[in-house]
């Protein structure tokens, strides 16, 4: 199997899976576990400054969508930042480093926007024998009220100043957890290069509310009677974090940024995929709260099986591979014809298919009735949207062919693929054809 040592940002663990800053981070009783399970590395729970106490509600911090057999598809979570002492978390966190030299371990920070409350926490972090920092710019809820968290991660020229400050008074590597709560994160990830960051990570939580119960019409989690937005994550999140995190490694101005991907890593093909869009490590929570710490082995075991079967020897030759094959829609192959097909020993006669393309779509899967129902696809009728296919309860049995005469849209006309053409989107107008 392949090796899965890393080394990101200089920072060493024995594998590219850490635990996200959150409540499984929260003191050294839970991050030993972790690590007797096997997890290379952790990120700390949040830390503030001395001063007032972080008050947490005593009641539902926690929310869920599920899915019929009860999964958890989606996590909502209005917890805070640690609400344990300063100082008693940096003895663990000294104390854990000390014990487990092997392993990664990084602080995740969040003080009021001043460059003196940066500059006095880092000193005391640093004194730990941490192997990094990271700055909290995502938190959705809470503290973001309060001028911190997302508060200042959608705000490009605050993050490159805070990045800059901890980057002047502190020689640990930084790097800073973005928010997805924004439009483009390219703008903070770049502000975040300028201040000086080592690394992004994203993403943080979603703003969101995660439900409304009908009877008390009370939005859901509920603290008496009263609710509030939380942070969104879990499986649901991924597609918007696989996103994300392949803008940024696609971004000239971000490029070779180091980047620690997060968001609904649930197993390891979860892993390879953010591996593969540019990341060099994954973090993990939600998979964690919800199925306990052993799921490492799965994980392990998984990555290393999979980049052997690859012929890759290490995570760090299967960074960004998969980059390249994103593009913007205008310079996608408009000559490109796939087809649906059915595989009529494996057809069910659910109906499925015909009833979502005649309802919903083009009308291109027939339906007879000769003693029993028999479904065809209309090919001339078919544009090989996929719809069919995604919603067939039987795996294999709706597919997509390529053909091998492809059509020419400004014409109709079939070709061959030495004829295909060579689509130049107008500047104005990606839809535009060519001039003629």
């Amino acid at each position: 199997m392949s090796e899965l040592k890393t080394s990101f940002i200089g920072i060493e663990s024995p594998n590219p899976f850490w635990l996200a800053s959150a409540p499984p981070t929260d003191k050294a009783y839970n991050v030993n576990r972790a690590f007797e399970a096997g997890w290379g590395g952790v990120v700390w729970k949040t830390l503030g400054e001395d001063g007032p106490p972080i008050v947490n509600v005593s009641g539902p911090r926690y929310a869920a969508m599920h899915g019929k057999d009860r999964s958890v598809i989606g996590f909502n979570n209005i917890e805070l930042i640690t609400d344990r002492p300063l100082q008693t978390n940096l003895e663990e966190i000294a104390q854990v480093k000390k014990d487990w030299p092997d392993r990664a371990l990084v602080v995740s920070l969040m003080v009021p926007c001043t460059e003196e409350a940066w500059k006095s926490v880092l000193a005391r972090v640093e004194d730990t024998g941490a192997d990094g920092v990271e700055l909290n710019f995502g938190c959705p809820h809470g503290m973001s009220e309060r001028g911190m968290g997302a508060a200042v991660g959608q705000v490009p020229e605050y993050v490159e100043m805070v990045t800059a400050w901890c980057k002047q008074y502190s020689g640990l590597p930084v790097i800073v957890k973005l928010t997805p709560n924004v439009t483009d994160i390219r703008q903070p990830a770049r502000a975040a290069l300028k201040g000086g960051a080592d690394a992004v990570s994203l993403i943080n939580t979603i703003s969101s509310v995660m439900s409304v119960d009908l009877d008390s019409f009370s939005a859901v989690p509920t603290i008496d009677q009263r609710a509030t937005h939380g942070g969104y994550c879990g499986p649901a999140v991924k597609p918007i974090a696989l996103h994300m995190v392949s803008d940024i490694a696609r971004d000239p101005d971000c490029a070779g940024v180091p980047i620690s991907a997060i968001g609904g890593v649930s197993n390891w093909r979860d892993a390879a995929e953010f591996i593969l869009l540019g990341a060099g490590n994954v973090q993990v929570c939600t998979a964690a709260m919800t199925h306990g710490f052993k799921i490492i082995d799965d994980m392990v075991d998984g990555l290393s099986r999979y980049l052997a079967r690859m012929e890759l020897s290490s995570v760090g030759q299967a960074v960004g591979q998969a980059v390249p094959s994103l593009t913007d829609w205008q310079h996608l192959n408009l000559n490109y014809t796939v087809k649906a097909q059915i595989d009529q020993n494996l057809c069910i006669q659910c109906g499925r298919c015909h009833i979502v393309c005649e309802d919903t779509s083009h009308q291109a899967i027939s339906a007879r009735m000769n003693g029993r129902r028999h479904y065809e696809v209309v090919e001339e009728e078919c544009v090989g949207c996929n719809l069919c296919v995604t919603v067939c309860p039987v795996e294999n049995c709706l597919t997509l062919r390529t053909l091998e005469n492809e059509v020419d849209l400004r014409t109709g006309r079939m070709i061959k693929s030495e004829e295909k053409i060579q689509w130049t989107a107008h500047p104005n107008n990606p839809m535009a054809a060519p001039d003629a």
